[in-house]
């Protein structure tokens, strides 16, 4: 299935995470020129990093604007169908994509997230994601959400509005996002079918 979507994250140092991020998009088939890396000016050699790869979209800010804004302009500079809202300190699994769209269109979801494991990678990640597909695939747990990797459509944008572009949050931009969601009722889940290890 060919669907409209687009990738972002912030960075800020920790350019580690970066590079395992981007290597675990590759190894799943998840072009590059569909990722907004936006970088709020890291000290360490993140943007060399980023300047090498053949993304969609990079932004190097002045200054540290925090995830609010950085987010914000990852969304904005790719304006698709649905836009994949991650961290940078997280593995994808096969497939991840397709089956976070697919789920979100199949049960009618405006933001849906991949389930996920927090910790040290001290496990083979790859054969655990495709077990816990086979196995947990039909679970969905409605209304839920995940600010750690969100799928969102385009219709919340404009029914609910950004990320609060507010560098003094320190961190609750995606609390008030999806306390703001809630409000409005929109549709929203996390999927059993697509896993993510999240680095945290």
């Amino acid at each position: 299935m060919n669907f409209d979507y687009s990738v972002t994250f912030a960075t800020y140092n920790a350019s580690h995470f970066t590079k395992q991020c981007v290597e675990s998009l590759v190894r799943t088939g998840t072009p590059l020129e569909r990722l907004v890396v936006v970088d709020n000016a890291s000290s360490d050699d993140t943007r060399e990093y980023l300047a090498t790869l053949p993304l969609g979209g990079r932004i190097f800010n002045h200054g540290n604007f925090a995830c609010g804004v950085a987010w914000n302009q990852g969304i904005l500079h790719f304006q698709s169908e649905w836009t994949i809202v991650m961290n940078n300190d997280l593995l994808v699994s096969s497939g991840w994509v397709e089956d976070l769209i697919g789920t979100a269109i199949a049960h009618n979801l405006k933001i849906i997230a991949p389930a996920r494991v927090d910790g040290e990678l001290d496990y083979d990640f790859d054969a655990f994601s495709a077990q816990a597909r086979q196995t947990m695939g039909q679970v969905l747990r409605s209304p839920a959400e995940d600010a750690v990797c969100m799928c969102i459509h385009r219709s919340v944008f404009q029914d609910v509005g950004f990320f609060r572009a507010t560098p003094s949050m320190l961190g609750f931009e995606d609390a008030i996002f999806f306390h703001d969601v809630r409000k409005a009722k929109v549709a929203r889940g996390i999927t059993g079918k697509t896993w993510l290890h999240h680095f945290g």
